[in-house]
């Protein structure tokens, strides 16, 4: 028999980043199964893009979507507490999955939420007060209240339980990566300095590539620090900065604009699908120096693609690696200097980045979003026990 289960897909913004993307694959991981009978719940504004993923993908499931959430945020967050406690009994699901922290706290249906990272107790400093006083509370009350947890690494699922009082069991569940977009392949010659090219981005030059949202937190100022270190020395070198801009303007902006080699340093702006295995796949070096991740699934990418990786050490970035990517102390721009230049000294034939190269593809194979889902099954499994 199918389990019924509702998955909240509604605080998905038009342009995703990491959690919206998260609940995206996961969507489609779901509705690929054929034991599961799914109802999507979506904002008023969104039931296309949720039906069209429905349609595209090959599914013997039953799956139907609710598009029934006011479009602004506080009536989203509103709906959560008001109308899903109506409406979730009414559409006969036996669990409810909340995969962005929160959940309904006065439901019959048990719940699932997902909680990515702890940077809303640890560095409040990196988001806007009212988010971080949000998020906290919400947290706070899923880990006491919620049928079952999902952490998205083990480093997230350490630090949860270190924060907070925590009686709902644990389940990690690691993200997948599209291995269909995500590979040391091109789909075609030339597409990928077609991509580039599209982008403004310089297709005969060492690329450092950095693909994320320019935030503090990402480790953004401190990589421009660091490439300006390197850059004279690689005078034909480039930082590619992938991302749309994020919270905390003001600290990139300031990096930029401190910035001895400027002119070696482009913005893309928010990042069409294509582009993105594009220039992971032309990148010389990936940083992907965030100061604190829940998971860092540009990281993921990044291996997949067979791309040499540097992140932070300590982090879910270094957990999801396995020794596969060079790991520098978060914020220590001069550390990270030390390893972009021996990124750019280097040929793609040389031992330790062979190896690297070889052990990431390895991790990122393991890594699919079909096994995530199974990982998510577990926890949804757990919830509807708990509540017999």
């Amino acid at each position: 028999m199918s389990l019924r289960l509702s998955l909240d897909v509604s605080a998905v913004p038009t342009r995703p980043g990491g959690a919206g993307y998260y609940t995206i694959e996961l969507a489609r991981a779901l509705v690929g199964r054929g034991d599961l009978d799914l109802t999507l719940v979506a904002r008023r504004d969104d039931a296309e893009r949720w039906r069209g993923l429905v349609e595209e993908t090959s599914t013997t499931a039953l799956v139907s979507t609710r598009a029934v959430v006011p479009n602004s945020r506080p009536g989203r967050l509103l709906f959560e507490q008001i109308g899903f406690p109506r409406l979730l009994p009414q559409t006969g699901v036996q669990v409810h999955h909340g995969p962005h922290y929160t959940m309904p706290e006065r439901t019959s249906v048990p719940c699932v939420v997902t909680i990515h990272d702890l940077t809303f107790f640890d560095h409040p400093e990196w988001h806007v007060r009212s988010k971080a006083l949000l998020f906290r509370r919400a947290i706070a009350r899923a880990a006491r209240d919620a049928a079952a947890l999902i952490c998205v690494s083990g480093v997230t699922a350490e630090r949860l339980r270190a924060l907070c009082e925590v009686r709902a069991p644990i389940v990690v569940a690691p993200h997948g990566v599209d291995h269909e977009r995500f590979t040391p392949m091109e789909p075609g010659p030339g597409s990928d300095h077609a991509a580039l090219q599209a982008l403004g981005v310089p297709v005969d030059r060492p690329l450092v590539v950095f693909v994320g949202t320019l935030e503090p937190r990402k480790g953004v100022a401190p990589l421009v620090a660091a490439f300006d270190q390197v850059a004279g020395t690689h005078g034909d070198a480039v930082l590619v900065l992938g991302g749309q801009m994020g919270w905390g303007l003001d600290e990139t902006e300031r990096s930029l604009a401190a910035a001895r080699h400027r002119e070696r340093i482009i913005l893309t702006g928010y990042l069409p699908d294509a582009a993105v295995p594009a220039l992971l796949r032309q990148a010389a070096v990936v940083a992907y120096p965030a100061l604190e991740e829940g998971f860092g699934l540009p990281a993921l990418e990044a291996l997949a693609c067979g791309a040499p990786l540097i992140t932070t050490e300590g982090t879910a970035m270094a957990e999801l690696a396995q020794g596969a990517a060079r790991l520098v102390r978060p914020g220590d721009a001069s550390m990270l200097a030390g390893a972009l230049e021996e990124a750019l000294g280097s040929s793609k034939a040389d031992r330790a980045v062979e190896d690297r190269r070889a052990g990431g593809l390895t991790v990122a194979a393991e890594r699919t979003w079909a096994a995530s889902a199974s990982r998510h099954l577990e926890a949804y499994q757990i919830a509807l026990a708990a509540s017999q």
